[in-house]
């Protein structure tokens, strides 16, 4: 179905408007917009319709070729009006726009690089509550928009200039394409020929009211699994609330209710899963990345038996990884580092503990769903226990992560200039020595400083956790 052209009145210069656009300069922050995945902020405020509306036109000038723009969203009460906006600004700079609606991050991925497209867009705050929400970029290719053409995109966003030969006439027409999840749908049986074979298996499902209520419960049906879905409408007022990847106290309950072989739990845009075992232990992606590691070892299908992750790996799981011979590459935290790391070495396995994983056997970016079905294909396999596999895998050391909310962003993202916090950290350390780390980070897609501690003993854990907390909320929360 075709709908109406989404057209913007061509502009006329001002003088006190943008040059070229006659939109009014915005009061954008000082630091990027851009963090680790996208442009993330509360809806209304920072992620505002004139602001998505200017996003749109300048990312549609600098990415313009032939082919149209994809745009998925989750289910938060805001993606309507970002979508909506998006579409305005890219129609407006010469593109046509393919609307999917509710789906995966993953779906828009996978559909800007199986098509002649310029690339895809998400409107998703993944993990975060319901009044954020986020702006986040694919390239034809499937994977995220390289950090170059986002400054490109920021720049010519703050300034207004770009290319004078890109500034060609045109308009373009938004199209509804849900049709085209179909054939995500397919894409995620593809590895297993026709499906995986999951029968005589039960699977709890909790989708978070989010974009895996699209097509995670029919997904894992056509396994012949018998499935059962918790938070499974769309909900946006209800979308990661005390539910879904971050918060596991339902799934873990329904999983012994039902007496279930596994649990999944996915995040706001499914990029993501985290699952829990029949005893209701949790299984988070540095497990995930062990397991599937294991098997493509056998299959020799793991170059130089390298997993890559991030700095919040376990060290229970890597060591565990070095005794089978494997080498574990760590990277900053954000998929994207991941990523690009993976194809530097031409490995084929990594991903964060947070659950986000990435196989590039089958895909190029994250995929909660289909790291799902490869998890519960992998204990199938294995004769149906998550709970044995656990049993043979590792001890993971004790580690916490706290997060403190820090509303100024300025201050937030300088907060290694605040001398009090370092000092503490280097104290931490110090005390610590080889029995524990340290690592504290400003989140690149919420308000808070997170603050994570690693030890050999829990109560060192739990002492130095309180103490840089409490340090920063004396010195950057107040």
């Amino acid at each position: 179905m075709v709908s109406s052209p989404a057209r913007v009145a061509r502009p006329q210069r001002s003088h006190s408007s943008v040059p070229g656009t006659g939109w009014q300069p915005l009061n954008l922050p000082v630091t990027p917009l851009f963090g680790t995945d996208g442009i993330r902020g509360q809806a209304g405020d920072l992620l505002s319709a004139p602001l998505a509306l200017q996003i749109g036109y300048w990312a549609g000038q600098i990415l313009k070729k032939q082919g149209p723009m994809i745009i998925g969203q989750d289910s938060r009460n805001s993606s309507d009006m970002l979508a909506s906006a998006l579409a305005a600004g890219l129609t407006a700079a010469g593109l046509d726009v393919w609307n999917l609606g509710l789906c995966p991050t993953a779906a828009v991925a996978y559909l800007a690089s199986c098509r002649e497209t310029v690339g895809g867009i998400m409107i998703s705050a993944s993990h975060n509550p319901p009044e954020d929400n986020g702006i986040k970029f694919f390239g034809s290719d499937g994977t995220k928009l390289a950090a170059p053409i986002q400054q490109q995109i920021e720049a010519a966003l703050r300034t207004g200039c770009v290319d004078p030969a890109l500034l060609d006439g045109g308009w373009g027409k938004t199209y509804q394409r849900p049709e085209l999840i179909d054939r995500y749908v397919e894409f995620l049986h593809q590895p297993f020929q026709p499906h995986p074979d999951l029968s005589q298996m039960r699977i709890v499902l909790d989708l978070a009211w989010g974009a895996a209520t699209s097509v995670a419960k029919s997904v894992f049906e056509a396994t012949g699994a018998e499935v059962v879905v918790i938070h499974g409408m769309p909900d946006g007022d209800r979308i990661n609330v005390s539910c879904g990847s971050t918060n596991l106290a339902p799934l873990k309950a329904a999983v012994r209710a039902y007496q279930a072989d596994i649990g999944f739990a996915f995040d706001g845009d499914a990029d993501r899963v985290i699952a829990v075992d029949g005893q209701g232990r949790v299984v988070d992606g540095d497990y995930i990345l062990y397991f599937w590691g294991q098997t493509l070892q056998k299959l020799n299908r793991l170059p130089e038996n390298t997993i890559v992750s991030t700095v919040m790996a376990n060290l229970g799981f890597e060591r565990a990884w070095n005794q089978l011979g494997g080498q574990l590459v760590r990277t900053k935290v954000g998929d994207q580092y991941v990523h690009a790391e993976m194809v530097q070495r031409g490995a084929m396995l990594g991903g964060e503990q947070s659950g986000h994983i990435l196989c590039h056997h089958y895909s190029m970016t994250g995929d909660g769903i289909l790291t799902a079905l490869h998890l519960a294909d992998l204990i199938k396999q294995a004769g149906g226990s998550l709970a044995a596999l656990i049993d043979q895998s590792f001890e993971p050391y004790p580690q916490r992560l706290k997060n403190v909310r820090v509303a100024d962003r300025e201050r937030r993202l300088r907060w290694t200039e605040c001398d009090s916090l370092m000092q503490a950290i280097a104290q931490a350390e110090a005390a610590m020595s080889e029995q524990g780390r340290v690592l504290v980070r400003a989140s690149g897609t919420e308000p808070v400083i997170r603050v994570m501690v690693e030890a050999a003993s829990a109560e060192l854990v739990d002492h130095w956790t309180e103490n840089l907390s409490l340090t920063v909320e004396q010195s950057l929360a107040c």
